[in-house]
This record gives C-alpha cells, structure tokens and sequence, in this order.
C-alpha cells in the first residue's frame, strides 16, 4: 500500500488497513516485542515475531531473554517454541544471575524445569546471591529432578577423570 495515511495492520487474526494518525495516538511502544508475547503467553504473537525473525536471545533491560520469562510466568507450550529456535540460549544469565532454569525452579512449574533438563539446561550457574536452581527450588519435584541431574552430572564428571587415569600410563 502506497497511502501513508493507512498502515496495514493485524489483529485477533484478521488483517486490514488502520488510519496512520489513529495508531500512532493509541499505540504503546514495545521495545521487546517477542519478551511481551513470553510474559504474556501469547502464542499468535510469538510466532508472528519468530516469522519476523525478531532474534531469540535479545535482552531486555533486565538483560533477560524471552525464554526466561516465559519460564518464569510458567507459560511451557512458549517455551517449548522457543526451544526449537536455532541457537537459542538456554543458560543466559540477567542481571541478577537468573537463569531459565532459575525461574520455574523457584516458581514451582516442574513441566519447565523438567523441559529445561531435558534440553541441557546447566544446574552448575550460580545467581548473585550465590544460590544454584536447587537451592532456590520451592516444591520437592523440582528439586528431585535437579538432584538427579547433578547426580548423573558428577557421575560423567568422574567417568571422565577415570580415562586420564589408567594404570598402564602411570610411572
């Protein structure tokens, strides 16, 4: 559309033209437009800003990632979106050390902490108060499923250190 004075525009999945002069007085400037649709858990919104390639590891000024707040409100079918996106960073630490895997961990959302593990969430970050996603863990499943993790993490960690200590190397 050549016409400034229209703005082809969207909404509740239906498309037509909106007077420029109307958007412009009543619409609210959003600056992470795809951390809006993770806090929200709006799912049309979040796909129409993947279309648009909006990158899924901005930050916000809270240097918070989309997928954080999307953990964080426990909004898991955003997240699993999300997951899917090429070099999605899933261990990116804000401002105050929380991580993804710190938000539901707190808030009690198992299904996320779960989905998180499953996709090589670490449990080794500390926030900046030092506290790891067990520590800040409110509900007995999401602390066992973290316990698991750092099981069978400490468990490859010592299978690891066994390879550089066969007895036919030693002196």
């Amino acid at each position: 559309m050549s016409d400034t004075n229209w703005w082809k525009g969207t909404s509740k999945g239906r498309t037509g033209v909106i007077p420029s002069n109307y958007v412009a007085e009543q619409a609210e400037s959003i600056d992470n437009p795809l951390h809006e649709a993770a806090k929200r858990g709006n799912l049309s919104w979040l796909r129409e800003c993947l279309n648009n390639r909006v990158g899924v590891n901005g930050l916000d000024k809270a240097g918070s990632t989309a997928l954080y707040w999307a953990s964080l409100r426990g909004h898991k079918d955003i997240a699993e979106i999300l997951l899917t996106q090429p070099n999605i960073e899933l261990n990116q630490q804000n401002k105050l050390g929380e991580t993804a895997l710190n938000a539901p961990a707190w808030k009690g959302y198992v299904d996320i902490v779960q989905l998180l593990l499953e996709k090589g969430a670490r449990i080794d970050l500390r926030n900046n108060e030092k506290k790891l996603a067990l520590d800040m863990a409110t509900n007995a499943v999401s602390a066992s499923l973290l316990k698991k993790k750092q099981g069978a993490d400490a468990v490859r960690t010592l299978s690891n250190a066994e390879d550089y200590l066969d007895d036919e190397d030693s002196d």
